[in-house]
């Protein structure tokens, strides 16, 4: 990264401490325009991180991001309520078999090993 670069996000992060700063000194009672100091040192930041070369790269990144996003094939309805009910089936059944094996480990351990299930 370049020494311009790092200048204009040190710059970024100034700003919006600043921000945050300024919302701490406004008093409480005028709460709208303390938050409206906040989301303007948080824009302003986001102009000067965009200036920057990691900001375009960024934006180029999301950008083909939501290009990409484009192209999936989403499932539809029948697929997806098909593929949920095969979640839940396959979560039923792994739950009853978690549930087989600790009542038969606990049975093994405590009745028949230990025998403090035997009344007596």
């Amino acid at each position: 990264m370049e020494t311009q670069d790092k200048l204009k996000m040190v710059l970024a992060g100034v700003v919006v401490v600043a921000g945050i700063a300024g919302f701490y000194m406004i008093p409480e009672t005028q709460g709208l325009l303390r938050i409206l100091a906040f989301v303007a040192s948080l824009a302003i930041a986001a102009g000067v991180v965009w200036l920057s070369r990691p900001g375009k790269q960024f934006v180029g990144y999301a950008q083909d991001s939501i290009t990409e996003s484009r192209k999936v094939v989403w499932p539809t309805r029948k697929e997806a309520m098909q593929v949920t009910g095969m979640v839940f089936l396959f979560v039923f059944v792994l739950a009853l078999f978690m549930w087989l094996i600790d009542s038969g480990l606990s049975w093994l351990f405590y009745d028949v090993i230990l025998g403090r299930g035997s009344n007596g």
